[in-house]
């Protein structure tokens, strides 16, 4: 992933067993201890049924606060996102033992109407500011960072695992766009070319601005490797033509594309070049609070550099100025 142009990654635990999730936070917890990763985002196991996609429905549960806590226990800090359903009992109080212990809430894998959508983002942004101002965050700025800026909750792959926005019934889709055209969340995209049309991308891009979109890849084993059969947690997944879907249904299982190809195929749906790379670098970086580290060409900053050619192919890697070896073609 590195040479690959992504310098800085979180990696993600799919739902499972709590003693299964307990013990990849541990195996993901020594990776970003040695610098690989720059964390965790735990995708469940407290998601809907009905929008499960790739998820194995039979680990899905309500939040659960015991569960949660030997994850952050294991996780010793390096726990930075976990994606929820609003509409499960609990998930209140699951958002605000989140934002408590400086995870960002991040929304996904929802049925939840328009109402239940906002009321939980917005509260999960009031409980994460709050903690900004008690001075717990560790942030670049000081006092309320304000809508726009610093950690707040965000929207995990917007539209992929949730219902289509309908003129009569809006669903999540609709509060997420109106909240992140706010600056109140950031919702993050797909731009792969599979998971969204690329009209799609561009009209998110238009609606609330590249300041509010983290372009993602929902990467999978499969990524930079050939056609063929791979896993998914403990799935089947078959891959052709780039595209991973589970053998028992075809629903889509994670992409398959590079972040750097997603930033291409972003600026090939008509997203300026200087927004595709914002929505992948900054603001990534900010929800992080790591926007004095990474996620910018300054100086003091940490040395990660991708350069590319006027087509957006990679030309050369520097991480922490260290180069790296180019990929294999």
């Amino acid at each position: 992933m590195h040479r690959n142009g992504t310098t800085t990654l979180l990696a993600s635990l799919v739902t499972a067993s709590g003693q299964e999730l307990v013990r990849g936070v541990g195996v993901l917890r020594q990776l970003a201890d040695e610098g690989l990763i720059a964390g965790i985002h735990s995708e469940g196991p407290f998601l809907a049924q009905a929008r499960c996609g790739a998820q194995d429905p039979e680990w899905l549960r309500a939040p659960d606060p015991d569960l949660l806590r030997r994850l952050l226990d294991a996780a010793g800090g390096t726990l930075k996102t976990m994606t929820y359903a609003p509409e499960l009992p609990g998930a209140d109080a699951l958002v605000s033992m989140l934002a408590a212990n400086g995870v960002t809430p991040s929304l996904g894998h929802t049925d939840a109407d328009a109402q239940t959508t906002a009321d939980s983002l917005t509260g999960a942004a009031e409980s994460l500011r709050a903690r900004a101002r008690a001075g717990a965050l560790n942030a670049t700025s000081s006092g309320d960072p304000g809508p726009g800026t610093g950690q707040r909750p965000t929207v995990t792959h917007l539209f992929n695992g949730m219902p289509p926005l309908h003129h009569r019934s809006p669903g999540p889709v609709a509060a997420c766009l109106r909240l992140a055209a706010r600056g109140t969340v950031a919702v993050e995209l797909i731009g792969d070319g599979v998971h969204l049309d690329p009209g799609t991308v561009r009209m998110v891009f238009e609606l609330v601005g590249a300041g509010n979109v983290v372009l993602v890849t929902d990467s999978m084993a499969a990524t930079g490797l050939p056609d063929g059969d791979y896993a998914l947690g403990p799935s089947a997944v078959v891959v052709r033509d780039g595209v991973a879907a589970l053998k028992s249904n075809g629903a889509l299982a994670g992409g398959t594309a590079t972040l750097l190809e997603v930033v291409r195929r972003t600026i090939g749906a008509g997203v300026s070049p200087a927004d595709a790379v914002k929505s992948a670098t900054l603001v990534p970086a900010r929800i992080l609070g790591l926007e004095a580290e990474i996620g910018s060409l300054k100086a003091g900053m940490r040395a990660d550099i991708v350069a590319v050619d006027g087509d957006f192919g990679l030309i050369a890697v520097l991480r922490g100025g260290q180069p790296l070896a180019r990929p294999a073609a």
